[in-house]
């Protein structure tokens, strides 16, 4: 944000580019983590994998509009 004064509680826009991922921090319940990290290994994928997969589906099944856009 070049030549603009932020004030320190805002957040940075951030610019969205299709097909672009964005990294972010996540805090789980530990037990739910444990959970995560067990299906990844069942399923032999990362645990960011089961998080999409899970996100995905969490927006399909709650606004079908945007399903196949996620």
């Amino acid at each position: 944000m070049r030549g603009t004064a932020r004030k320190s509680h805002e957040k940075p826009q951030i610019e969205l580019v299709e097909d672009a991922s964005v990294r972010a921090s996540i805090s789980f319940p530990s037990e739910l983590y444990r959970t995560l990290e067990q299906i990844a290994r069942e399923k032999k994928v990362s645990l960011a994998w089961v998080v999409r997969d899970a996100a995905e589906q969490y927006v399909s099944d709650k606004w079908p509009l945007f399903k196949g856009r996620v």
